[in-house]
């Protein structure tokens, strides 16, 4: 579902650019430029959807690329993140600056990676919901993107919906408003489960199907914790009982998802991480790779 946002990657340090294009290649459409006069022109020729970008370029550095691209109206409608140093970021940049995400570097890649992916889902959603059919209704295989993906990218995005996702007989219904769990329920053929249980049970999920209606509401309030707070609390839950020996729920779905987590949604903000059921220990084992400038 990702594969058809346009994300524009400018860094003039060659590994960098290099090592993240193919890190992001499997979830966008990747044009990378080393200097942000080729960025320029590359984005005018055809406006990207995201564009991710070092802070300190030679000439004209990060922020005004995107200023300049947010000021023109052919490549205005676009979402940024910028890398920079932690001094940068504190001293010169702001939450109020153009970009909607700051990377702090150095940073590590696979983290660099989910943060990013993190913006191209929400990218996704939102273009899934403008071309959604007749009856408003945005349908998607969790394939394409997973509970976890999915949920984070309303709480970005700030959305409120009706969410349905179906698996192997089993149904649940969360309901969000400006992008927070408002109300939750699992239906299974052993009963029925409300609230923060209902979302805590379909983290478990590895497979099946969602529907989204963004003119769903409720009145009923049944969840305790914010999304985050449920995201962060489900994994735990879900690693605790793989490590008390009962996390074997859907276990041959999970052999290729072997680790998910949560990010918090700034770039000062928490992580917490927990394996998918099943899932080894294949990701933490892999070497991860330390960028710079």
């Amino acid at each position: 579902m990702a594969n058809d946002v346009k994300l524009l990657l400018v860094d003039d340090n060659p590994m960098v650019l290099d090592m993240l294009q193919q890190a992001l290649t499997p979830f966008a459409q990747v044009v990378a430029a080393s200097d942000t006069a080729d960025a320029l022109l590359k984005a005018v020729d055809d406006p990207p959807d995201l564009v991710v970008c070092d802070y300190r370029m030679p000439g004209m550095d990060g922020r005004q690329l995107v200023e300049k691209l947010k000021s023109r109206p052919g490549t205005a409608n676009f979402s940024a993140v910028l890398m920079a140093s932690r001094s940068d970021i504190d001293e010169r940049l702001s939450p109020q600056d153009v970009a909607d995400d700051y990377l702090a570097k150095p940073f590590f890649l696979k983290e660099a990676t989910r943060r990013i992916k993190r913006t191209v889902d929400r990218i996704a959603l939102e273009k899934m919901a403008k071309t959604a059919p007749s009856d408003g209704v945005v349908r998607g295989n969790l394939s394409q993107m997973n509970v976890i993906d999915l949920m984070q990218s309303l709480e970005m995005g700030r959305k409120s919906c009706q969410l349905k996702l179906n698996y192997q007989g089993d149904k649940c219904e969360v309901f969000f408003a400006e992008g927070q769990v408002k109300h939750a329920t699992y239906l299974s053929p052993s009963g029925e489960l409300v609230g923060d249980p209902a979302v805590f049970r379909v983290l478990r999920w590895t497979g099946g199907n969602f529907e989204l209606n963004f003119e769903g509401t409720t009145d009923q309030e049944t969840t305790q914790l914010n999304t985050q707070g449920l995201l962060m609390e489900g994994l735990r839950l879900l690693d605790e009982a793989q490590r008390d020996g009962v996390g074997e729920v859907q276990e041959e779905g999970a052999r290729g998802n072997a680790e998910v987590r949560v990010a918090g949604a700034s770039a000062s903000g928490g992580e917490v991480s927990a394996r998918s059921p099943g899932g080894g220990k294949r990701e933490e084992e892999e070497e991860d790779v330390l960028l710079d400038n």
